[in-house]
């Protein structure tokens, strides 16, 4: 057995004898290269370098990971994203005084020598015998750069970087070789320049640009003497000299620097005396690294920006492709995110829900016809604090690309889809439903897709409120958002045709799954998001055509290559007219309907209010011609809070209603959205009514304690409320008009 010093490792004598191996080794692998004779030494044939004899370009042009910039949609800076904090610069953008800093220390020899250092390998030797020990080395500058790409490429998984730093005499070997063809094909300048750009200055920072934005908020073209000398001296031991932590070491380190600078004549010995007498003056900034840093609230929107490119096939086939091209990064991710929009989504989330409350507010906009995602805002900030009610749990989206498990039912927003799909199959507007408050319905009768009834026995639903009883036309139903009459128009329409426009519409539930074929999909039982309803109701304001949403309208790499992203896709769901009509009858809602507390009055706007059973999740979701929004308001921790006496964002409500919270979420939303000049008119057309409709009913009746009731066989749709704009307090009938309510079996109020 090799003798052994008592700590475990080799003795100064045989770490001496193997490094003088290596050394051996260096001049032999440097015969094989330059003396092709030299080859009867055999290491070619014992296979020791077999397999190097072509540089890898990689050597020669490393991937090196840089910072990504995400972009909101007029260039403005969203956040900066890196696996690596890193920017590359050419050598001219690099200080001289750097360049001649990091040779001195490093590879003082680097102009003289080639890719192996003999002298410097010898006195490296000799050193290291008279210490007993290794005490100081002999790599070049170049095979410290080859050494540098190996790290690089290893990333951050600890089994490659171990490989790519291990003492072994086959890395040596490899290391050598490289360097020689390294040296022979890029020159020495193009190494100082790779080295400077790939090796690592502590505190994050990888690259020399990176290291002086770190430690000196300034380029590294503006770097002075006594800067460089420093930020030369960190990369022998970057935590031992991080003139952060302690200044004292990075002091002595940086004054090495300055001497040696000076014993080879780099400066004088004067202008390295005055340097040393200067104390370090560091002007750090803090790295400011992912979606945390986001402004504006966008947090949310940067996350769903990683995800679509970590998703998308677009981005590359596998997901390990996917993840290299994000890791790699040094893009520019130009979004669809409009900072207008985003700055009102972010006061619209935040204004009425305070982010400790026990629920939480989405607010996500949406372009029709083009599909772009314009914002997304919440009112818990992004983060991962949960003492600071911090949260990564993007409330607008589905489950795949970071939501909730399931996403929310939402209520009677749904009815506008099963009015579409009517509509479409010809049923008028007038088309009039009489009924009582509750209803039955045989199961049998609503037929899926696949040709069988959707279930046996009977389906049992109500509207809000015992008063809510009489004839209703299409126009009225919506306003008032009666869930009998929209039970019935589904069983006229067909389920099967009603499930067929929802997707058409790209209504999707948020966990993924096909749609399910309910009859109380109509009330809202299927669960979706925030963003698929912005984009849904989208169809209607875009006169039938649905866009697919997107978030990311271009990419370039870090040597200006583009990058292909996905497009929207825009398909015709309905007929312009039968999106004219909804938009008509949906401007009736927000008019003198349950979301009138929403309304806009300075242009043409339409939306829906919805509230699910034991009002677990409210919604509004309305539109112009130019922008459509969703607002969401629920419990997104642990199991749902009914929001019956309940205290939000600082003001009681007795009962949470789609039309008297998110409903003025959604205003403020709006209109700090829209430009005023901007008042784009829906298109004009009569919409047909039926025989008048018993809707006058006393609204201060629904509102009353004992009036409300829950709802059967799961519903999930509970509006009610009235629009009323003090809850809990009564307003003579019609002067605010109409109430926002409704149950039954899966939505369907207000």
């Amino acid at each position: 057995m090799a003798n052994k010093r008592s700590g475990g490792g080799l003795t100064g004598t045989q770490q001496a004898a193997k490094f003088l191996g290596v050394s051996v080794l260096a001049g032999a692998v440097l015969a094989g290269i330059a003396l092709p004779a030299a080859g009867a030494l055999g290491l070619a044939a014992k296979g020791t370098v077999e397999g190097f004899d072509e540089i890898p370009a990689n050597l020669k042009t490393p991937p090196l990971s840089q910072r990504t910039t995400i972009l909101d949609s007029e260039g403005g800076q969203i956040a900066t994203v890196y696996s690596r904090d890193r920017t590359v610069v050419p050598l001219k953008d690099i200080s001289p005084y750097m360049q001649k800093a990091i040779v001195a220390i490093e590879d003082a020899r680097f102009y003289e020598h080639g890719a192996v250092d003999l002298k410097g390998v010898l006195r490296a030797l000799n050193r290291n015998a008279q210490e007993g020990g290794v005490a100081q080395g002999a790599s070049t500058l170049t095979q410290q750069y080859v050494k540098n790409v190996f790290v690089e490429e290893a990333g951050d998984d600890p089994d490659k970087v171990a490989q790519a730093t291990q003492q072994t005499l086959g890395r040596k070997v490899r290391e050598l070789k490289y360097a020689i063809q390294v040296e022979e094909e890029l020159g020495k300048k193009k190494i100082l320049e790779n080295y400077l750009n790939i090796t690592f200055f502590g505190q994050q920072a990888y690259g020399i640009e990176a290291a002086s934005k770190r430690y000196f908020t300034k380029s590294a073209k503006d770097l002075k003497l006594e800067e460089a000398a420093l930020l030369a001296g960190i990369v022998q031991s970057p935590s031992r000299y991080d003139p952060v932590n302690d200044k004292e070491e990075a002091t002595k380190r940086r004054n090495t620097v300055l001497q040696r600078m000076a014993d080879i004549g780099d400066i004088s010995q004067a202008a390295a005396d005055e340097a040393k007498a200067k104390p370090i003056k560091l002007n750090v900034s803090r790295p400011k690294n992912g979606c945390i840093t986001a402004v504006d609230g966008a947090g949310f929107f940067c996350d769903y920006v990683r995800k679509t490119v970590l998703s998308d096939p677009a981005f590359g086939k596998t997901a390990e492709e996917r993840q290299k091209l994000w890791n790699l990064g040094g893009l520019t991710i130009r979004t669809t995110l409009d900072p207008r929009a985003q700055e009102a989504a972010n006061e619209a989330a935040t204004s009425k829900v305070n982010k400790k409350d026990k629920v939480a507010a989405a607010v996500v906009q949406v372009e029709p016809g083009t599909g772009k995602i314009l914002s997304m805002g919440q009112s818990r900030p992004y983060g991962l604090d949960q003492k600071q009610h911090e949260t990564v749990l993007n409330l607008s989206v589905d489950n795949r690309m970071g939501g909730t498990t399931y996403g929310f039912q939402v209520g009677s927003t749904f009815k506008p889809i099963t009015a579409a799909a009517a509509l479409e199959k010809g049923i008028s507007p007038s088309q009039s439903f009489s009924s009582g408050w509750k209803l039955q319905l045989p199961m049998s009768s609503f037929t899926t897709c696949s040709g069988s009834p959707a279930g046996s026995g009977i389906w049992d639903l109500q509207n809000e409120v015992e008063e809510e009883t009489g004839s209703w036309d299409m126009t009225s139903a919506l306003g008032k958002s009666i869930n009998t009459y929209f039970a019935k128009l589904e069983q006229m329409t067909g389920l099967c045709e009603t499930v067929e426009m929802a997707k058409e519409m790209g209504y999707e539930r948020g966990d993924g799954k096909k749609l399910g074929e309910n009859p109380s999909i109509t009330l809202g039982g299927e669960e979706s998001t925030p963003l698929s309803m912005a984009a849904s109701y989208a169809t209607f304001a875009n006169r039938g055509t649905y866009c697919t949403p997107i978030a990311i309208s271009s990419i370039t790499t870090a040597d200006g290559a583009t990058v292909k992203v996905p497009e929207s896709e825009c398909s015709q769901a309905m007929s312009e007219q039968t999106a004219d009509m909804i938009n008509q009858m949906l401007k009736g809602v927000v008019e003198d309907g349950t979301g009138t507390r929403a309304g806009l009055s300075d242009r043409d706007n339409a939306g829906k209010t919805g509230t699910t059973n034991d009002r677990k999740d409210a919604w509004f979701v309305g539109y112009t011609p130019n922008l459509s929004t969703a607002v969401w308001v629920g419990d997104d921790i642990g199991e749902k809070t009914s929001m019956y006496n309940i205290t939000i964002g600082g003001q009681y409500y007795d009962k949470v209603c789609g039309g008297c919270l998110p409903g003025p979420i959604w205003k403020i939303a709006m209109t700090g959205a829209l430009d005023a000049s901007e008042t784009d008119s829906f298109n004009p057309i009569d919409v047909p009514r039926g025989e008048k409709p018993d809707e006058d009913k006393d609204d201060e009746d629904r509102d009353k304690p004992g009036n409300h009731r829950g709802n059967d066989n799961g519903g999930n749709d509970t509006e009610g409320d009235g629009g009323q704009p003090f809850p809990g307090i009564s307003i003579p009938p019609g002067f605010v008009g109409g109430a926002d309510g409704g149950r039954a079996n899966g939505g369907g109020r207000g």
